[in-house]
């Protein structure tokens, strides 16, 4: 399967929606292919400007790396030095903390989602959530 602009949307839509459930400050949200390359991004009413490198960092990073965020976070505090080695060969895109989880369908990575704006648990949560939703399979790493 290859993750489309369609399905891409549809997974911003229902980021924002269970952010909107949840009482949540206002997220931004990247959705990139299995090879990290952006398909959409939004950015909430009242969301910081560099939250678009924030959010594609986390997808971006998870891709590349083939690992959701969560377990980035989790290397970046045994090998710190691996982690910064990395980002720098990323040239920056690779945010190792939870937020940015792999898409996956029955054959493999097909691309990533990078949610910020709330605490790194309920960005994960809602990328999860419309993932699942959208009938893949959310890989966070963790």
């Amino acid at each position: 399967m290859m993750l489309t602009l369609d399905i891409a949307r549809q997974l911003l839509r229902d980021i924002f929606d269970e952010g909107d459930r949840l009482g949540l400050k206002p997220l931004s949200v990247c959705v990139v292919d299995s090879g990290g390359h952006p398909l959409a991004f939004e950015r909430s009413d009242g969301a910081s400007p560099m939250r678009f490198a924030i959010a594609h960092g986390k997808a971006h990073g998870a891709v590349m790396m083939g690992i959701g965020s969560r377990a980035l976070f989790e290397r970046a505090q045994a090998q710190p030095y691996f982690i910064q080695s990395m980002n720098g060969l990323a040239h920056g895109a690779l945010v190792p903390v939870p937020g940015g989880v792999l898409i996956r369908d029955e054959g493999g990575i097909i691309g990533a989602v990078g949610v910020t704006g709330d605490s790194s648990d309920n960005d994960e949560a809602c990328a999860v959530a419309a993932i699942e939703k959208a009938g893949l399979r959310a890989d966070t790493g963790g």
